[in-house]
């Protein structure tokens, strides 16, 4: 979509049908469970981890469909509009921002990226090692297995979902 389209509004903004889905993953993101029983550290950190660890998780699964590509292309920008109006609140400043969004893309390619790998993998040690070296834990030793088998449960409803399901931002049981 062009500026001058978004501007005088004359196309909706394609984001926007993804949005569902967003604020599900978000809403996954929060569980308690994740901090509570599986060892992510409930700071500002180990939230951002969370969020962006189920962000790249979900991009695998849109780009594993036909139509998905856009797709996923769409829930990576609403993480960013997400994150960057999270800096701005917080009253973080333009230079600062920009170099923060860079350090953040990258750190969600190189989780969907470690996911991808991982996830191809039956065995859950290599997930809890991904699990480990990127992300802040409360639980150091039990927390990348418990939090690598909440994953790959997570995965496994992911992909029993339907695309269209996936667009309603509705996850399969």
């Amino acid at each position: 979509m062009s500026f001058f389209s978004r501007l005088l509004g004359t196309q909706a903004d394609p984001r926007e049908a993804w949005r569902p889905l967003w604020h599900r993953l978000v809403a996954e993101a929060r569980q308690e469970h994740w901090y509570a029983e599986r060892g992510a550290a409930d700071t500002l950190d180990g939230r951002f981890d969370m969020i962006s660890m189920l962000t790249a998780l979900f991009m695998l699964r849109l780009e594993n469909d036909p139509e998905g590509v856009p797709a996923a292309a769409r829930l990576t920008e609403l993480f960013v509009e997400d994150m960057e109006g999270q800096m701005r609140e917080a009253g973080i400043g333009d230079p600062t921002v920009g170099k923060m969004m860079g350090r953040m893309m990258a750190t969600l390619g190189g989780r969907a990226g470690s996911l991808r790998d991982a996830m191809a993998r039956e065995d859950n040690a290599d997930l809890a090692g991904v699990v480990e070296r990127n992300m802040h834990l409360s639980d150091e030793d039990h927390g990348p297995e418990r939090i690598a088998q909440g994953l790959r449960a997570l995965h496994a409803r992911l992909a029993r979902t339907d695309f269209a399901m996936l667009e309603r931002g509705e996850i399969a049981e």
